[in-house]
C-alpha cells in the first residue's frame, strides 16, 4: 500500500459520513413532514365528521318541515 492509501481511505470515510449525515437529516424532515400531514389528515377526518352530522341535522329538520307542511295542506 502506498503512503496515499490512508488519506484516500480518510477522504471516502468523510465522504460516507457527510452522505449519511445527509440521510439523517432527510430522514429527520421526512419524520416531520409525516407528522405534520398526520395532524392536518387528524383535523380534516374530525372537521368531515362534523359536517356529516350538521348535513344529517340538516336533512332531518327539513324532512320534519316537509311533513308539517304536507300535514298542513291537509288540514
Amino acid at each position: 500500500m502506498s503512503e496515499s492509501s490512508p488519506k484516500a481511505l480518510r477522504r471516502e470515510l468523510d465522504r460516507l459520513e457527510r452522505q449519511v449525515d445527509s440521510l439523517v437529516r432527510y430522514c429527520a424532515r421526512l419524520e416531520e413532514e409525516n407528522r405534520v400531514l398526520r395532524q392536518s389528515q387528524d383535523s380534516l377526518n374530525a372537521e368531515r365528521a362534523s359536517l356529516l352530522e350538521k348535513n344529517e341535522m340538516a336533512r332531518s329538520k327539513i324532512e320534519s318541515m316537509i311533513s308539517r307542511l304536507k300535514a298542513m295542506e291537509h288540514h
